[in-house]
């Protein structure tokens, strides 16, 4: 098409977002405003959703730089449930740290850590009811491993083996469980939006009480499913929390690609009437009073509430990214809101309540733990191992009763295999 000129005015132009550095280039993360711990109002949880909305453009904070608590929001948690909180975030990222290694050793296919973000998952499995459901994106494992969820179980399923519940027909990582109130996980994108909207609509239709969570990362709420989610659930003032992970990075696109240039992530909950909240997602203490008062607020009828957790994606997008072709490997160093397990240690230890000594000795417990669990997983069979569900059963689970049709593709398949694989035995 040719471009045709209009009198004297100027020529269109797009806009393409860009990263403030590159590979190579000087971290400046002077354009992040990082307000004073414990400066932000708490508005009564049965507010007006317009009085949250200044809470949109700010950033929730408790932890201050004296790693004390500070403000209207700190959740005053006692000692015992801080150090919980602690170990289970210490957990998830020796597990993380194992099944890296595992991957790389060729024991699985596929693995995504949570490092630095694990404050977004624990806390608010923490801050909710065990039988609240749990709608997660892929970097929630932290919420299994706060509810207790077999790690040998997780292990099973990432290693694809004989013993996994889902015979080895989800990606590594998507799991489900139903027994955890926890989803299953899937790999298009935002998806979980409106089922959890959808949960939430069907317990408030039966009179129950239990609400739904749901999550995703920034560069999902540029999908079609996040938008039909927040006006259903607005619509219907349905009983979910709606948390948008912003890690800065989607697989190698800065936020600024789903719009954090404009405005804030939490800032689309102001265009739909619903409540929000910007957090300081490396601030524990912060994401968990944050969910409460949202938890609290659906529960009492108030509505679905948006929070924003900010946040950064200190490893790669999954094993098979590379970080360092698109950001600055100074990053992770210079993020200015720190590292939540480390916050929560120094907080802690200023409380008298922990040591250094105390966290390196749990550190090394955690690593045993999940060592042992590894091992006992192994057991089962690991990726290419051989010990996996018998051939069959990928032809089943689907119809009630196996129709015709797959009843002759599996004997076909079966016949066919025994052909190239005589040796080859069906279990």
């Amino acid at each position: 098409m040719t471009a045709k000129a209009n009198g004297n005015l100027p020529p269109l132009s797009l806009h393409v977002p860009e990263p403030k550095f590159r590979p190579g280039d000087a971290v400046d993360y002077s354009h992040i405003e990082v307000p004073p711990a414990g400066a932000q109002p708490r508005p009564d949880e049965g507010c007006a959703a317009a009085e949250t909305h200044p809470l949109c453009m700010d950033l929730v904070r408790v932890l201050g730089e004296d790693d004390a608590a500070h403000g209207p929001w700190d959740p005053r948690l006692d000692a015992e449930t801080l150090r919980r909180m602690l170990r289970t975030m210490a957990l998830t990222r020796a597990f993380d740290d194992r099944m890296y290694r595992g991957q790389r050793q060729g024991k699985t296919s596929f693995y995504m850590k949570c490092t630095g973000e694990e404050a977004t998952s624990v806390a608010p499995a923490m801050a909710l009811a065990g039988d609240d459901m749990v709608f997660p994106s892929y970097r929630q494992q932290g919420i299994l491993i706060a509810r207790g969820y077999p790690m040998v179980e997780m292990i099973n399923q990432i290693y694809s083996n004989r013993a996994d519940k889902l015979k080895g027909r989800q990606l590594p990582i998507m799991y489900s469980a139903r027994e955890a109130s926890f989803f299953t996980i899937s790999g298009n994108l935002a998806t979980q939006y409106p089922q959890a909207v959808g949960w939430a609509m069907a317990s408030a239709i039966k009179g129950d009480t239990r609400i739904a969570a749901t999550w995703v990362g920034e560069g999902s709420t540029a999908e079609g499913d996040f938008h039909s989610a927040m006006t259903f659930a607005t619509v219907y003032n349905a009983p979910v929390i709606f948390n948008v992970v912003n890690n800065q990075w989607a697989i190698s696109s800065f936020s600024g690609f789903a719009g954090a240039e404009r405005t804030t992530f939490a800032a689309r909950a102001i265009g739909y009437g619903m409540a929000g909240l910007r957090v300081d997602g490396n601030d524990p203490l912060a994401v968990y009073a944050a969910t409460q008062w949202a938890a609290n607020r659906a529960r009492a009828n108030g509505g679905p509430t948006l929070i924003e957790h900010f946040t950064y994606r200190a490893e790669g997008h999954s094993t098979s990214d590379d970080p360092g072709q698109y950001r600055s490997a100074q990053e992770r160093e210079e993020w200015p809101l720190g590292d939540p397990i480390n916050r929560l240690k120094k907080h802690l230890i200023a409380l008298g309540e922990w040591s250094e000594d105390q966290h390196a000795a749990m550190d090394r417990e955690l690593m045993e733990q999940v060592k042992a669990a590894t091992k006992e997983a192994e057991k089962n069979g690991v990726l290419g191992h051989g010990l996996h569900h018998p051939f069959h059963t990928m032809f089943e689970d689907v119809f009630e009763d196996l129709p015709w049709h797959l009843k002759e593709q599996s004997e076909q398949a079966i016949r066919e295999r025994r052909i190239k694989w005589p040796e080859w035995k069906e279990s």
